[in-house]
């Protein structure tokens, strides 16, 4: 696997309060290219602001082929897994059922208890943060708050074959997984002062059965591989979210 950033100019944007496709594009392989697309939407009920509402900004591929429909689709199952209110996921088709479900469940609970006065957010940034002629590495921050003490914040890493668009997966990305694992531990080990010789959660971490385990989100940038631990992934909440580096010098070795 190649690690040769091409380099591309990103513009921000300017929020808008309809749908909006902008004209920037990210040139990769294949004629494929990159705009943003921009969703917004709030609830109508009488009341004072702030209101309820949904904004969500992804990233939306345009191409020949299906590799964008795979990037498009996969982002879309992804944000609907994170916008909803209730046990599971809704089975909405499009961004905008999915913000109307989300804004239909606050309105129906605030029906049901009217004097809950604290609005709920819904809020998707998707950005391009890493590209070369055989990754794409798009990062989804998500803030939801759905009433309680606080909201939940994090980060997700969505990695993408450039050339096909489909979605890769650790065993896509390492040779050597169990390898990359042992190197992690032992720089997450030095960065956070745990001794040598007591277990990972010996400075009051959670890793599950005591065991390091790499996080959900690996997001590859200019200078390596970014390991990062979403709040309450490893620790509680107070603690916030734990980021290791590990330099391509010495992360490549476990790389395909």
């Amino acid at each position: 696997m190649g690690l040769t950033l091409l380099t591309a100019c990103k513009k921000d944007k300017e929020e808008t309060p309809e749908t909006v496709t902008t004209e920037d594009t990210i040139a990769t392989p294949l004629t494929l290219s990159f705009g943003n697309k921009m969703y917004r939407e709030k609830s109508k009920l009488p009341g004072k602001e702030p209101v309820t509402y949904v904004s969500i900004d992804v990233p939306e591929a345009v191409g020949e082929g299906p590799a964008a429909d795979s990037i498009n689709n996969k982002l879309f199952h992804v944000v609907r897994s994170i916008v909803y209110f209730g046990e599971k996921p809704t089975n909405a088709k499009s961004y905008k059922e999915l913000m109307d479900s989300f804004i239909g469940s606050y309105d129906s609970f605030k029906k049901q208890y009217p004097d809950e006065d604290l609005p709920w957010e819904a809020k998707i940034k998707g950005t391009i943060d890493y590209q070369n002629d055989s990754i794409i590495n798009i990062k989804l921050n998500n803030y939801m708050f759905t009433g309680g003490a606080h909201g939940y914040e994090g980060n997700r890493s969505l990695l993408f074959d450039a050339k096909t668009g489909q979605s890769l997966t650790r065993k896509d990305i390492f040779k050597d997984e169990k390898g990359f694992t042992a190197l992690a531990e032992k720089k997450f080990r030095e960065k956070f002062k745990i001794p040598a010789g007591k277990n990972i959660n010996a400075t009051g971490l959670f890793f599950p059965n005591d065991k390091f385990i790499l996080p959900e989100a690996i997001f590859f940038t200019e200078d390596g591989l970014l390991l990062y631990y979403n709040a309450v992934e490893v620790g509680s909440f107070a603690d916030g979210t734990k980021e290791l580096l590990i330099p391509y010098s010495e992360a490549t070795p476990y790389l395909k």
